[in-house]
């Protein structure tokens, strides 16, 4: 076994989600290069999956602060 990774993640510009199975903690998180990517991409993970929108990232730094839960309306 070797030394953990120390290095910090870098983000590249464009728009990420986290999707998560429902009731959990912890999920994987989606790159997308446009806003419409992304949407399209919540439209499809909405009913099976907890689809949190963390933001747009630019520059290596987030534009929003707060994830939010994507919340699917009936």
């Amino acid at each position: 076994m070797g030394r953990p990774p120390t290095k910090p993640i870098k983000f590249r510009d464009g728009f990420y989600i986290e999707l998560r199975n429902k009731g959990k903690n912890s999920g994987i998180k989606l790159h997308r290069d446009t806003k419409e990517q992304m949407l399209r991409t919540i439209k499809e993970y909405e009913l099976t999956k907890d689809v949190y929108i963390l933001g747009e990232s630019k520059n290596g730094k987030w534009v929003t602060k707060t994830p939010v839960l994507h919340v699917v309306e009936d």
